[in-house]
C-alpha cells in the first residue's frame, strides 16, 4: 500500500527488506530519499543511519517504527533522521513529508553523542503523546525558547527535563524555579541574585537562578504568577542577553535556555493587564500543549505498569491489576492528571496485601471523598449556566468595588470555546469534519477557531 501510494504520487520506488541491500544502494549513489523501518532482519536502522549520514549527509531518511516510545523519537533525531513516524501513520502525512524532504533539502546536523540511558521519562503511546514526542525530538538540538501549557499534574516539568537531558545542553545544569511558591517581593532576587545590603536581610551576595543555570536550562514554572516588575526584567534579559543583580550595577552576560510552563491561559492574563504581551511572544516561540489524562486514557495501562514498576524498585510489593479494574480507571476523569494516578498506584502498592488489584478496590479508592475527585460517569453537581454564573460572581469579586477590564464578553466566550472545541476534537480524534458536524458549525468556521485559539489538533490514523 505504501509503495502504491508513493508511485501514485509520482515517485519512483525501489524496495528491499534488508539493510545490506539498502547500504549498497546508498554507497552507489542511488536514490534521493530513504524510508526505513527501525527493525530490519539484518540490522537496526539506528545502527546504520550514522553511516548514511557520514557518506551522504544530504540524503534524507524517514524512519518508521511500531516501538513508538519517547526514546524511539529521540534516537531517530540523534541518529540524523529527517523525520520519525510512529505506526500506524497516515499515508497522506507521509506523502507530505516526502514532498517536503524532496523539495526543501536541508543540511542536517551531525548526530549528537547520545546517551545509552534507556530510562523513559515520558510514558504513553496515544496519538496525543506521539505528536509531543515528535515535536520534542525536533527541539533537542536547538536552543529555542519553549512554552509548556497544561493542567496541574500533566508532567510539565518532566517535559522540560526531557528537553534538557536529551538536548545539546545536557552537560549543563538544569535549574527550576516555581513562581507561585516564592513571595512576590523576592522573585527578582531569586532569579537574578542580589548584592550585599541590597535589601533588609541581604547580609551577603547571593547568586540567582540565572547564574546557577549558566550553560544549561532554566525552567520557569507557573510563569503566569510572575509579578509585573519581574516580567519587565525578564523581558530585558531575553532581549539583551544580560542582567544585573538586585542592588548591582554591572551587567552580567547570560547563556541559558529558557523553558517556561503555565496552567493558565496567558492570553486572558494579557487582556486583564496581568501579563506582558511582548514577554508572552518572547517565551511562546515553540508552544507545547500537554493533554490532560482524560484526553489520553489509552495511556492509563502503560502508566500504571510504569508506576507499579517504580514502586517495586523502591521495595514495595509487586502488583497487577484486573481488566475490569483497569476499565474503571480508564473511565475516570483524573482531575489531578498523571500525578493523581501515580499517587493512587503508590497507595495500591503500599496499603493493599492483594497481589492483584480488583474492581472493588478501585471503586472504593475512587469513591473516597478525601480524593476530592468525581468519576467520569457521575452526574454533574450543577448546570453549565450555574457554573458560569458562579465563575463570573467570583471574577467580579476579585476586583472589589471596581469593574473588570473592558472586553469581558469576548474573554468569557473564548474561555468557553477553548474547552468546547478541545473536547470535541479529542472525541473525534482530531477529525475536523466530524468535529464540525458534532458542534453544528461550518468546517471553515471550525478551522478558523482552531487557528485563532491556537488549539493543538492531535490527528489519529484510527
Amino acid at each position: 500500500m505504501l509503495n502504491q501510494a508513493l508511485s501514485r504520487a509520482g515517485y519512483e520506488v525501489r524496495v528491499t527488506g534488508n539493510a545490506a541491500t539498502l547500504w549498497r544502494w546508498v554507497q552507489s549513489g542511488d536514490g534521493d530519499l530513504v524510508i526505513t523501518d527501525v527493525v530490519m532482519p539484518d540490522e537496526n536502522a539506528f545502527d546504520f543511519l550514522p553511516r548514511i549520514r557520514r557518506l551522504r549527509p544530504d540524503l534524507p531518511v524517514i524512519v518508521m517504527s511500531a516501538q513508538n516510545t519517547f526514546m524511539t523519537a529521540i534516537k531517530a533525531s540523534e541518529s540524523g533522521a529527517y523525520e520519525y513516524l510512529p505506526k500506524p501513520f497516515d499515508l497522506k502525512e507521509l506523502i507530505q513529508i516526502v514532498g517536503r524532504a524532496m523539495t526543501e533539502p536541508k543540511n542536517r546536523r551531525s548526530p549528537a553523542a547520545g546517551d545509552d540511558n534507556e530510562s523513559i521519562p515520558l510514558i504513553g503511546r496515544s496519538p496525543a503523546m506521539q505528536e509531543i514526542y515528535r515535536l520534542l525530538a525536533r527541539l533537542m538540538q536547538t536552543d529555542l525558547t519553549v512554552m509548556i501549557n497544561g493542567e496541574s499534574g500533566t508532567g510539565k516539568e518532566l517535559v522540560a527535563r526531557a528537553l534538557h537531558d536529551y538536548g545539546k545542553r545536557r552537560h549543563g545544569p538544569f535549574v527550576a524555579i516555581n513562581m507561585a511558591a516564592i513571595p512576590r517581593e523576592l522573585i527578582e532576587a531569586e532569579l537574578f541574585g542580589h548584592e550585599k545590603g541590597a535589601f533588609t536581610g541581604a547580609q551577603a551576595r547571593s547568586s540567582g537562578r540565572f547564574e546557577q543555570a549558566e550553560g544549561g536550562t532554566l525552567f520557569l514554572d507557573e510563569i503566569g504568577d510572575m509579578p509585573m516588575e519581574a516580567q519587565t526584567r525578564l523581558l530585558r534579559v531575553l532581549q539583551e542577553g544580560e542582567y544585573t543583580t538586585v542592588g548591582g550595577r554591572t551587567p552580567i552576560k547570560t547563556d541559558v535556555r529558557i523553558v517556561a510552563a503555565t496552567n493558565k491561559d496567558l492570553r486572558i492574563l494579557i487582556q486583564q493587564g496581568m501579563f506582558r504581551e511582548d514577554l508572552f511572544f518572547r517565551l511562546n516561540v515553540v508552544p507545547i500543549r500537554l493533554p490532560p489524562l482524560r484526553e489520553r486514557v489509552d495511556d492509563v495501562p502503560d502508566l500504571i505498569r510504569h508506576f507499579f514498576s517504580l514502586a517495586e524498585r523502591e521495595g514495595l510489593p509487586r502488583k497487577q491489576i484486573e481488566a475490569d479494574a483497569l476499565d474503571l480507571l480508564k473511565r475516570y476523569r483524573w482531575p489531578g492528571n498523571v500525578r493523581e494516578l501515580e499517587n493512587l498506584v503508590r497507595r495500591l502498592s503500599a496499603l493493599y496485601p492483594q497481589d492483584t488489584i480488583g474492581a472493588a478496590i478501585i471503586e472504593a479508592e475512587l469513591a473516597d471523598p478525601a480524593e476530592g475527585s468525581v468519576p467520569l460517569d457521575a452526574a454533574p453537581a450543577q448546570s453549565l449556566s450555574e457554573a458560569v454564573e458562579r465563575h463570573l460572581t467570583a471574577h467580579f469579586a476579585e476586583y472589589g468595588n471596581k469593574l473588570p477590564p473592558p472586553g469581558l464578553y469576548q474573554r468569557i466566550l473564548k474561555e468557553v470555546e477553548y474547552p468546547l472545541l478541545s473536547v470535541a476534537l479529542a472525541a473525534t480524534r482530531g477529525n475536523q469534519i466530524k468535529a464540525a458536524e458534532l458542534l453544528g458549525v461550518n468546517r471553515n468556521t471550525l478551522r478558523k477557531k482552531v487557528r485563532d485559539l491556537d488549539l493543538q489538533v492531535i490527528r489519529s490514523s484510527r
